[in-house]
């Protein structure tokens, strides 16, 4: 049954979420377990069901795993997650026969903890949606955002069927091309780089022990990134035509051209699953509030996969989030005003402008064969190697467990 536009105050949301994947249901368990008296409820526009489908694995670093143990959920994610142990990074041409090692990390951050795992994304959404159903948090599927109007007290939200839902603030969650952003009329910041990742799970014979490996090739990064069983997920980087033209070669080329950047050490390789290939490129929300509305996720940001930073960024945003509007309804101020939430703004902004400058530049330095700037940067990473102080810093900022101004839930405390 559709709802119709409403002038009750009972019919009335605190916040609606549009986006139903992992930030979007992170940001309702967050403020909904903090404060149970505020009326929640999440959008989806994909149908029901669509989530069990993905066989992607996701990098978590451990101040989100510390969030996911706040919202009681770790216990059922951890089963099925990889710790990193350890993570290794070369630089070399696709057919050099021999790539040398210039930077190695130990995976533990300054707790002891392993810096980050790897896990599937149906664990890490099936255990949210739970967490939402314990919580009384509704989830309706098939219904995307179509219309926004903006109000005084609320704002109010066309959904695809026609119906409207009252709410004194949105939260878009939907996604790097978010409509909801567009209707708000907020402006992005973007380029493309040329480039596509091909996001791929392989079987191979023997154990990787937790490694994780970023190998730098001419084209991109091609990650190895350890999972569960003996497998490992690929972000595989390449020129977009050319990844294209990958994704739809038949197996024995696609795993001809695999082996040429995997390598033999871990033994036979077989392709599990389809192989896929996603558009790389950088988009920055101009702004990430409005009046009754807050972006988070990929809405406001999309960054290059190099750094493996873009789903714990937007943990980053839950946490600051739900602080913020938590914090502002303890006080009995209204969670939607534009005051409140420019505070959330000014608390997420400039990390996540730094994070994409970083992986632009990163990108833009070691997907090239420009002999000058090969011989620079194994240089500095030869360096890093070297300086164990330094190394320790890197790890705790890849852990997010060094921020000073982290928020409560990325500390593992409660709001």
């Amino acid at each position: 049954m559709g709802y119709s536009k409403r002038t009750e105050l009972d019919a009335m949301r605190d916040m609606l979420v549009v986006g139903a994947g992992y930030v979007g249901l992170s940001a309702a368990v967050a403020v909904k377990q903090a404060a149970p008296h505020l009326q929640v409820t999440v959008v989806e526009a994909a149908p029901e069901g669509v989530w069990q489908k993905d066989m992607r694995a996701s990098a978590i670093i451990a101040a989100a795993t510390k969030m996911l143990d706040v919202f009681g959920v770790w216990n059922e994610i951890e089963p099925t997650a990889q710790p990193i142990n350890r993570m290794i990074v070369t630089d070399s041409k696709t057919s050099d026969p021999v790539r040398p090692v210039f930077l190695t990390f130990d995976g533990e951050s300054d707790d002891g903890q392993p810096f980050a795992h790897m896990v599937p994304n149906v664990s890490l959404v099936r255990a949210l949606r739970g967490a939402c159903e314990r919580l009384g948090i509704e989830i309706r599927h098939g219904l995307g955002a179509t219309g926004l109007k903006t109000e005084d007290t609320h704002a109010e939200v066309t959904l695809s069927d026609g119906s409207t839902i009252d709410a004194r603030l949105v939260v878009a969650c939907d996604g790097v091309r978010s409509h909801v952003r567009d209707l708000a009329g907020i402006k992005t910041v973007s380029w493309d780089y040329g480039q596509s990742g091909i996001v791929v799970t392989v079987e191979h014979e023997r154990p990787h022990n937790g490694c994780a490996e970023e190998h730098f090739l001419p084209a991109g990064p091609f990650a190895i990134l350890p999972l569960k069983d003996n497998r490992s997920s690929l972000v595989w980087t390449e020129t977009t035509g050319d990844a294209n033209r990958l994704v739809r070669s038949d197996d024995l080329i696609f795993e001809e051209e695999l082996e040429r950047r995997f390598g033999h050490r871990l033994g036979a390789l077989k392709v599990i699953g389809e192989r896929r290939a996603f558009p790389l490129g950088l988009t920055l929300a101009r702004a990430f509030v409005a009046p009754r509305l807050a972006l988070a996720g990929d809405a406001a940001h999309g960054i290059h996969p190099i750094s493996g930073q873009g789903l714990n960024l937007g943990f980053k945003d839950v946490a600051a989030l739900a602080e913020t509007i938590v914090d502002a309804d303890r006080l009995g101020l209204d969670i939607g005003s534009i005051n409140i939430l420019e505070r959330y703004q000014a608390w997420r902004r400039f990390d996540t402008f730094r994070m994409g400058v970083t992986t632009d530049v990163l990108n833009r330095m070691f997907s090239n064969d420009i002999a000058p700037i090969r011989i620079a940067r194994d240089f500095g990473l030869g360096i890093v190697d070297r300086l164990p102080g330094l190394k320790s810093f890197f790890i705790g900022q890849a852990a997010g467990t060094t921020a000073k101004d982290n928020p409560r839930l990325l500390a593992g405390q409660t709001i």
